[in-house]
């Protein structure tokens, strides 16, 4: 078993214990390349741009924990806005807890950025799975070294994308992820709210999403009417993304003087 972990619909019993994935797939663990590490600020606490990220999680384990949910989405109403690199920094800061498990499925099949953010441009993705070219996950999960972090990237370019994100093989996997234990919680990104209408389907499988919002690019109306196609399902908030309100502010929304606080505290 290379990089990866089997889910299994059929075993709903308890979550897969440490010496599962810290022991039997240690051999072949997945080990991020530098330049790839740089880019993922939730994996460095040290790293002061790790900071919002870790407040994001703080919040949405709170609420997922308060409402029993263990499977959020991130979306966004438009493409080009990070959620993707919110949702794969927001996974790299979940995956630092202790005795936590998060685990990263990208389902926007049709334009997969997920593999891209961690090195993994290449080999089986999850939307092989989902169309029958192969019968297992196990090519797909990848173990990230030193973390409760497990990826599972898309690859190719899935034209019918909305009928294997309705079928049966989705409908499988999303009660496999329900099936996990306490410890641990699935993020899944998903395509644009209304890039076509593959958000939309898996919103209403899953427990509830996160909305990615940029400041001068996403308008109220997008904001209104992404949370109104996506409705019923629960959006447990919004992140803004590339914030410049605050003088001196930076990408995440906090301006050049909480920074320079900060940086004391994180250079101790």
């Amino acid at each position: 078993m290379s990089n990866s972990w089997k889910l299994d619909a059929n075993d709903t019993t308890a979550p897969p214990p440490r010496e599962v994935l810290g022991g039997s797939l240690a051999e072949d663990r997945l080990e991020l390349p530098d330049a790839i590490q740089r880019k993922l600020f939730g994996f460095n606490s040290s790293d002061r741009r790790s900071r919002p990220f870790n407040l994001l999680r703080s919040q949405v384990l709170k609420i997922a924990k308060a409402n029993g949910w263990k499977i959020i989405g991130v979306t966004s109403a438009t493409p080009d806005v990070g959620k993707t690199f919110i949702a794969s920094n927001l996974a790299a800061s979940m995956s630092r807890i202790p005795d936590q498990y998060t685990l990263l499925f990208d389902f926007d099949l049709r334009r997969s950025s997920v593999g891209k953010c961690f090195g993994l441009e290449e080999g089986p993705g999850i939307g092989d799975y989902l169309t029958g070219a192969i019968d297992s996950l196990d090519a797909v999960g990848h173990n990230v070294s030193g973390t409760g972090l497990i990826v599972f990237p898309a690859a190719d370019i899935v034209r019918q994308s909305a009928e294997a994100l309705a079928g049966n093989r989705m409908k499988s996997l999303v009660e496999a992820m329900r099936g996990l234990g306490d410890n641990c919680i699935c993020l899944c990104d998903l395509p644009p709210a209304f890039a076509n209408d593959d958000a939309s389907i898996v919103v209403q499988q899953i427990d509830a999403y996160l909305l990615v919002v940029e400041e001068g690019k996403t308008t109220a109306r997008q904001v209104r009417d992404a949370i109104e196609v996506l409705s019923p399902a629960p959006c447990i908030g919004t992140v803004l993304n590339r914030y410049h309100g605050a003088i001196g502010g930076d990408d995440y929304g906090f301006g050049y003087w909480t920074q320079r606080y900060y940086d004391a505290y994180y250079q101790e």
